[in-house]
């Protein structure tokens, strides 16, 4: 499957000294933070008569809404997710790669940290289960866990399609993203009108591939190449059109109510992003090569996937030690969103930061291994990437348990293993993210 380059009209966008855009990967590792940082908060724990209680501290509350401007980045994550992809799979179609050579890279790259998370999670539960920890304790525990992983599915998803999609936008770039976005729009039309909300998670495709789309734009320079005017007018009509939309009614004012299922109001989200990372972008090349923020950069850009996938187990860790540390000690937990509750959080946060750093620190060898050339046939690429997305499916659908997740990894080995090189062809061939 490989793909023919179209001519362009706008210069694509570079880096100002050559190689990888360093502003770009510093925002990406604070979107990463922001993520860790955002379900830590919403992690609540309180010990009752029954047992401990494990619950979204953030449910009911009035604080989420204006927090969820600050630290709903997924759009903007998307975003760069779709300009990062799209420059390396330049970069690699130049070289005379493939698109199953992107395809397969990518699958490696997501999938081997997740294999390891998961089977680590699959071995606790195992433990815990032996130990005598109630099954509804588990049970919380493994849906937990299972939440985030819905990025893992829909960015493989993305990024399996992006060569698809970037031949779609070097043929007709206004007339994709438009579809793309034309369909989440409709999507929400017909959930309103029909009532049902489970139509809304068709938008789990066409919200997050429009906002990939629109990082093709801002990889291609389309985007830089206007006026600062310009963009800044886009931002702002974003902005207010996202106002109305919840002064209306339309969407709810809390963004992360807006993620489950997606609506077009992320889409909106995306716009305002993608102005103000556009418009600061050599403030943000200069600040990304300060010692703090290029250490810091480098720290997070190889580890990008292992944080997203450790963090949420480390959470759950450190929720049960705090219940078991309450029922030990007969210490008291501060209610949720009380004084006390809040006065603890800047604590709780440090450590789940520090936490989460550690062990991707020990897990980073397995999302950095260079990817393998790929020999395999189209197929058999397509097979894995449909074998890795069911696997994380399942954990999503019917929540992580030892059955489900043993079945999940043996699809996600599955996949790898047919993504793999022939004996033949295993020299190395490193795809950037």
């Amino acid at each position: 499957m490989t793909i023919a380059p179209a001519p362009f009209t706008a210069a694509p966008s570079q880096p100002p000294h050559g190689g990888r855009d360093t502003g770009i990967d510093f925002v990406r590792a604070l979107c990463v933070i922001g993520v860790v940082l955002l379900h830590a908060i919403m992690v609540g724990v309180t010990v009752t008569d029954a047992g401990p209680v494990f619950a979204n501290a953030s449910e009911g509350s009035g604080w989420i809404t204006p927090l969820s401007w600050v630290l709903q980045v997924m759009p903007l994550f998307f975003v760069i997710g779709g300009f990062s992809g799209l420059i390396a799979f330049r970069r690699l179609r130049a070289r005379g790669g493939s698109a199953r050579s992107f395809v397969a890279a990518r699958l490696h790259r997501l999938l081997r940290p997740a294999v390891v998370t998961i089977g680590v999670v699959t071995l606790a539960l195992a433990v815990l289960t032996v130990l005598g920890v109630p099954a509804d304790l588990l049970a919380i525990a493994g849906f937990r866990y299972g939440q985030p992983l819905w990025f893992l599915a829909v960015f493989l998803m993305c990024q399996a399609l992006l060569p698809l999609l970037a031949a779609a936008h070097e043929r007709a770039p206004f007339l994709t993203i438009g579809l793309l976005a034309s369909a989440a729009i409709a999507v929400d039309g017909l959930r309103a009108i029909i009532g049902i909300d489970a139509l809304g998670f068709l938008n789990l495709a066409f919200v997050w591939m429009a906002l990939q789309q629109l990082g093709f734009f801002l990889a291609d320079g389309r985007i830089d190449a206007l006026s600062r005017r310009t963009r800044a007018a886009a931002g702002l009509f974003a902005l207010g059109a996202l106002i109305l939309t919840f002064v209306t009614g339309t969407y709810s004012p809390d963004l992360i109510a807006n993620i489950n299922p997606p609506t077009a109001a992320l889409l909106l989200v995306g716009v305002v992003h993608t102005s103000a990372l556009s418009l600061s972008r050599d403030r943000l090349e200069r600040i990304s090569r300060l010692p703090a923020a290029a250490a810091f950069t480098a720290f997070v850009t190889p580890r990008t996937m292992s944080i997203y996938l450790w963090h949420m187990p480390v959470l759950l860790v450190m929720a049960g030690l705090t219940a078991v540390f309450s029922l030990q000690s007969g210490l008291d937990l501060p209610a949720l969103s009380s004084l006390d509750w809040w006065a603890a959080r800047p604590l709780w946060l440090a450590l789940a930061l520090a936490l989460t750093a550690l062990v991707a620190v020990a897990t980073t060898r397995f999302e950095s291994l260079p990817a393998p050339v790929c020999s395999s046939s189209s197929p058999r690429v397509a097979t894995a990437v449909f074998l890795g997305l069911l696997g994380i499916l399942l954990l999503l659908v019917l929540g992580t348990s030892l059955a489900t997740a043993t079945i999940a990894l043996a699809l996600m080995m599955s996949a790898l293993r047919l993504a793999q090189p022939r004996p033949s062809s295993m020299t190395p061939h490193p795809v950037a993210v």
